[in-house]
């Protein structure tokens, strides 16, 4: 077995407290106790606990992200964002990805039950509101970018029904009239981008078509199975507003596959402004989220949280701003 604090006590002639002042470098100790007990700890080869130590002061300074996927630039510059402020501020974060799959989440989830880190950001999440305001009551926990409907949880996100609703006007502004909306099931974000996308439209005096409404999820592949949905309607849309950016590229490649440009005969419009969308032929139209300062305001939050000495803690909803960008995918429709 290693040396113990009672056995570096013992060689420096010293009580067990004043060695562990030494060790966790309080002022209230002399220089000469400083130098015996780094001598006793040289000697011995003395390693502290320090994981030990944090679980029974229960901080240990590490934070974990969890998102849904590693395979998507959006989540990756939201970390980048919860970095550049947890890490000047002595915060470590781990970053892991449950796959959309509840079992993985679990299992990471016990790093923060067993204490191994302070606080879990969940950039989209399996669990359902009764299970989150349960775990907000005794652990730190926070959403960011994907809400839950009814979670009294620290949440940060933009106003999705708001920014879809920007988004659909910007099509009506150039003319468009049919306009389709590509979603993603029953996320909350997808929810409230519909009902954006539907109150641009009533608004505007354009009739809401159910058959103009996909719901298929997230995944890549069901920007190409909506497209092809709605060619096949006697009177197809002439723009695509999508929830976001993959599926819209997914939809781009196969109206050019159907030999339909982009841009001109059809328009496509994605959210999120991941880095893809200024690479693509076309450029993708989109609505920018500010993954920096979800990031960033996300974990701010958090860590207040965690340091604060109140029995309060703060499970607001805060929402950051968005931003249009029309980029070569979109255009005035060809006909009315």
């Amino acid at each position: 077995m290693g040396a113990t604090i009672k056995d570096v006590a013992k060689e420096a002639g010293l009580s067990v407290a004043t060695v562990s002042r030494v060790l966790n470098s309080s002022a209230n100790v002399s220089g000469e106790a400083s130098k015996r007990v780094n001598a006793a700890v040289r000697k011995l080869g003395y390693s502290p606990n320090y994981l030990g130590r944090n679980l029974r002061c229960r901080r240990t300074n590490v934070l974990l992200v969890i998102m849904p996927t590693s395979e998507h630039s959006f989540y990756m510059k939201i970390v980048s964002g919860i970095q550049r402020y947890a890490q000047p501020r002595g915060y470590d974060v781990i970053c892991a990805s449950s796959n959309s799959t509840s079992e993985i989440e679990v299992r990471q989830m016990n790093m923060l039950f067993n204490r191994t880190v302070d606080g879990v950001i969940m950039l989209g999440t399996q669990y359902g509101a009764d299970t989150l305001n349960t775990l907000a009551k005794d652990y730190d926990i926070a959403l960011c970018c994907e809400g839950v409907e009814g979670a009294n949880v620290l949440t940060v996100v933009v106003d999705d029904e708001r920014a879809e609703f920007d988004a659909a006007n910007a099509l009506i502004d150039m003319g468009h009239k049919r306009i389709a909306f590509v979603g993603a099931n029953d996320a909350v974000s997808s929810v409230q981008r519909r009902n954006g996308y539907k109150r641009a439209l009533t608004e505007r005096g354009i009739g809401v078509r159910g058959e103009y409404i996909y719901s298929g999820s997230f995944e890549y592949e069901h920007g190409a199975l909506a497209f092809e949905h709605f060619m096949k309607l006697e009177e197809p849309p002439t723009a695509l507003l999508c929830v976001s950016d993959l599926l819209a590229i997914s939809a781009i490649n196969a109206a050019e596959k159907a030999g339909l440009k982009v841009g001109r005969d059809i328009s496509i419009m994605g959210f999120d402004n991941i880095s893809m969308c200024e690479m693509m032929i076309p450029s993708v139209s989109t609505v920018e989220q500010p993954c920096a300062a979800l990031g960033e305001l996300v974990v701010r939050k958090l860590i207040a949280n965690i340091t604060s000495s109140g029995s309060v803690k703060d499970n607001s909803r805060y929402t950051v701003g968005h931003k249009v960008i029309l980029r070569g995918s979109t255009a005035p429709p060809l006909t009315d």
